[in-house]
C-alpha cells in the first residue's frame, strides 16, 4: 500500500488558496487585458545561498507535485472568493474549471543546487502558471532550508545514524514535511508518527524524563519500560544521577541493553564517561544516543566522542539558522500573442539592489572535471553545447498536467547522497565559504 494515498487530516482538500491575493488580482487583470492566455515560462531559482553555505539541496519536488494536482477551485473556495469581492465574476467563472494542464521540468529531488541554477521551470498559459507561484515557493524554500540543513548535519555525523525530532518545535503539519526533508538530507529515522503514516519513514522512540518522574524509583521506571519493550530498548540515563542510573540500566536490563540516551550537560565529558562505565559493567554492546539541542557544528564536535547516534530537532527545523532557501518564481520568456505558434522572448527584471534575473527559457548542466568532480554550475539558453548533453539537470515532472515523474523518497535520499558524494571534498566544510563550485551562464540574458 502506499501510504501516500490513504489521506490523512495532513492532506487538504484543496490547494488553491495556499497563495497571495495579487496571484488572483493578476489573473482577473490579464483577462480584461486579453494577455491570460499567452504562453509563458516561470523558473524558480535563488540569487544566492545562506550565508556560508556551499550548496543547496532541492527537496519538497513530491510534495509540489501534490499540491499542483490539488489546486482546484471548489464550491466553498469560490464563495469565499466571491463573499470577499477579491475577483470578479468573470474570473471566478474561470477558476471554476482551472486545472493545470502546461508542463513542469525540475531538477530531481534530492540534487544540489547553486546560485541562478532553474531549480524549476513551470510553461503554459500566464494565467494557469502565475496562480502556482506562492504554493510552490512555499513548499520549496521551506523543505529545501530542512535539507540543506540536514545534510550538513548528516555529513557531520558520518556513518552514525541522525534521528529527526523536532515535531514539538514547529508548526504541527510543517514538522510532518520536515520530517520527510530531514530524510532526503540523510536523517535515518523520525518520531514523527504522522510522517512514518505519510511518507513511509522509519519511526523511533521510547520515553521522556516524564516517564522516570512518574515511579517512585529510577529503577521501577527502568524496570517498567524493559519489561514492555525489552531489552533492545533505550533508557533515558539523565532524569538525576547519570552514573547511577547507567549502573542501574545495566542491572535491570542485563548487558544486553540496547542503548542509553543523554539529553543534558557536557556531552563530550559525559560520554566518555558513559562509555567507559558501559565497558566496565560488561554492557561493551550498548549504544550511546545524545539529544540536546544539537546542531551541524556541535555534531562535529562529538566526532571524537564515542556516540552512536544522535537526535535533532530544533535546529533542523529552524534550518540551522537559515529557515527558507530564499527562492523566487519569475516570468522569464513569454510570447508576443496568444497565438499557441507565437514565439516566445525572453523578459527579465530591472532593478538596482542585487534583484536582478536573468531573461529566457533556461537548461542547466553540471560540468566535470578529468576525475568526475564537478566543477561548474552552466546554465544556459539555447542548444546545449556538445559536451554537456548527456550532463543536463532538468527532468520532466509533469506533462499536459499529468504527474510524470513520482518516485520512492528512498530513491531521493540516495540521489542526495550521491550528489553531495560528486561535490569538490570542500562542499562538506563547515567553516564560511562561497558555493563550492561556480555558475557560469551561456548565451543568456541578465537584467540589469
Amino acid at each position: 500500500m502506499n501510504t501516500a494515498d490513504l489521506g490523512l487530516p495532513v492532506d487538504v482538500p484543496s490547494t488553491a488558496l495556499f497563495t497571495d491575493q495579487y496571484e488572483l488580482t493578476m489573473l482577473q487583470a490579464a483577462l480584461k487585458a486579453g494577455t491570460a492566455e499567452r504562453r509563458s515560462v516561470f523558473e524558480v531559482f535563488t540569487r544566492r545561498l545562506p550565508e556560508g553555505r556551499r550548496y543547496g539541496v532541492v527537496a519538497g519536488t513530491g510534495r509540489v507535485l501534490d499540491a499542483v494536482e490539488n489546486f482546484r477551485f471548489d464550491g466553498n473556495v469560490l464563495t469565499f472568493l466571491r463573499e470577499r469581492s477579491i475577483v470578479d465574476e468573470e474570473t471566478l467563472d474561470w477558476l471554476a474549471s482551472y486545472r493545470f494542464g502546461g508542463d513542469i521540468w525540475g531538477y530531481p529531488e534530492g540534487e544540489v543546487y547553486f546560485p541562478g541554477s532553474p531549480i524549476m521551470r513551470v510553461e503554459g498559459s500566464f494565467a494557469e502558471c502565475v496562480l502556482l507561484e506562492t504554493v510552490i515557493l512555499s513548499i520549496l524554500n521551506h523543505d529545501s532550508a530542512i535539507a540543506a540543513a540536514a545534510s550538513r548535519m548528516s555529513s557531520a555525523a558520518g556513518d552514525r545514524p541522525l534521528i529527526e525530532m523536532g515535531a514539538r518545535r514547529t508548526h504541527e503539519l510543517s514538522a510532518v514535511a520536515a520530517a520527510r526533508a530531514a530524510y532526503v538530507g540523510g536523517f535515518a529515522t523520525t518520531s514523527d508518527l504522522a510522517a512514518g503514516f505519510r511518507y513511509g519513514i522509519p519511526t523511533v522512540g521510547t520515553s521522556a524524563h516524564a516517564f522516570t518522574l512518574l515511579h517512585d524509583q529510577e529503577r521501577d521506571a527502568f524496570q517498567a519500560q524493559v519489561d514492555s519493550l525489552g531489552r533492545g530498548t533505550t533508557l533515558l540515563v539523565d532524569t538525576y544521577d547519570v552514573t547511577e542510573a547507567v549502573r542501574t540500566a545495566v542491572e535491570v536490563a542485563g548487558p544486553e541493553l540496547g542503548a542509553v540516551r543523554i539529553d543534558s550537560g557536557d556531552l563530550l565529558l559525559v560520554a566518555h564517561r558513559v562509555r567507559q562505565q558501559l565497558d566496565e559493567l560488561g554492557a561493551k554492546g550498548t549504544r550511546i544516543i545524545v539529544t540536546s539541542d544539537l546542531d551541524e557544528y556541535a555534531i562535529a564536535s562529538l566526532a571524537a566522542a564515542p556516540v552512536d547516534a544522535y537526535g535533532v530537532g530544533t535546529q533542523l527545523v529552524t534550518g540551522s539558522g537559515h529557515p527558507t532557501a530564499s527562492m523566487v518564481y519569475k516570468l522569464v520568456a513569454r510570447a508576443e500573442s496568444d497565438d499557441p505558434k507565437a514565439p516566445l522572448i525572453p523578459v527579465a527584471k530591472k532593478s538596482s539592489g542585487g534583484k536582478t534575473s536573468v531573461g529566457g527559457r533556461k537548461w542547466a548542466a553540471r560540468r566535470l572535471d578529468a576525475e568526475g568532480i564537478a566543477e561548474a554550475e552552466v546554465v544556459g539558453t539555447g542548444p546545449v553545447p556538445a559536451g554537456l548533453t548527456d550532463r543536463q539537470l532538468l527532468v520532466e515532472l509533469v506533462k499536459g498536467g499529468e504527474v510524470v515523474a513520482r518516485e520512492p523518497l528512498d530513491v531521493v535520499r540516495d540521489r542526495h547522497a550521491a550528489a553531495r558524494a560528486n561535490l569538490p571534498l570542500s562542499a562538506t566544510q563547515l567553516s564560511r565559504g562561497e558555493p563550492v563550485i561556480p555558475t557560469e551562464y551561456v548565451n543568456a540574458r541578465t537584467g540589469s
